[in-house]
């Protein structure tokens, strides 16, 4: 593993597990031994990180940086000064992948864009897991990442992407807050067609892991599964 000065781009895994080896290739761990600081989103959710590997010293010690939807864009060159300086630091997302579905594509573009040496590790994503287990077309697809909370307003947007996946002939996948999980599930079972096929995965790599695929026809018999506090992605496809 090399010691150049390096903003280093790490996967999380998508659930509270203890041990990370089942779900982390053994490079995320040696590269985790290198580091001499964490840019992660919230200071608890990093220090869990850093408490799942060995590290070069305490993990109390390894400093951790916030970054996250409410970092002002002119802290940018603050967060990567260490490297500036020679030093290796990671960035982590709270779950998953960084830079998919949250603002760290900012970070990168500015690291790059000051000639710094950037490295992705692969690693689980939710997203990609949800289209593999789902059964629906892969060959082309479209992420939405999160819905507008207003009711009328996801109406609108549902039409938008049930004419998207009609023309297209493109598989949606989309997230949403936990908490919002049944209304919007109950939404797309008033918004999409019966000839359309859609697919709720949830808790995905936890030993609560479902995933329910079937069309519009049986979602409106069938019992609703039960999604609270739990996160999910919604996926449907029009093609036949």
């Amino acid at each position: 593993m090399s010691d150049k000065p390096a903003l280093l781009l790490l996967p999380n895994l998508l659930g509270d597990h203890r041990h990370a080896d089942p779900f982390l290739p053994a490079s995320v761990a040696k590269a985790v031994q290198t580091l001499d600081g964490l840019i992660a989103e919230s200071e608890a959710e990093g220090r869990r990180y850093l408490k799942r590997f060995e590290t070069k010293k305490p993990a109390l010690e390894i400093p951790i940086a916030l970054f996250n939807e409410h970092t002002p864009l002119d802290q940018l060159d603050f967060l990567l000064e260490p490297i500036s300086a020679g030093e290796r630091w990671g960035f982590v997302s709270d779950a998953g992948l960084p830079c998919i579905a949250d603002p760290g594509s900012k970070l990168v573009a500015r690291a790059r864009q000051r000639g710094m040496l950037v490295q992705a590790f692969v690693g689980p994503s939710s997203i990609l897991m949800a289209l593999m287990l789902s059964g629906l077309p892969g060959q082309k697809f479209f992420f939405h990442g999160y819905l507008d909370r207003e009711p009328e307003k996801r109406k609108q947007q549902l039409k938008h992407l049930v004419d998207q996946a009609r023309q297209e002939q493109a598989t949606q996948l989309f997230m949403e807050a936990p908490y919002r999980n049944k209304h919007t599930l109950e939404a797309l079972i008033q918004a999409l067609p019966e000839h359309a096929t859609m697919c709720v995965a949830w808790d995905l790599t936890l030993p609560t892991q479902g995933v329910l695929t079937q069309t519009m026809v049986h979602w409106k018999k069938c019992t609703l599964p039960n999604l609270e506090k739990k996160p999910a992605i919604f996926l449907f496809s029009l093609e036949k």
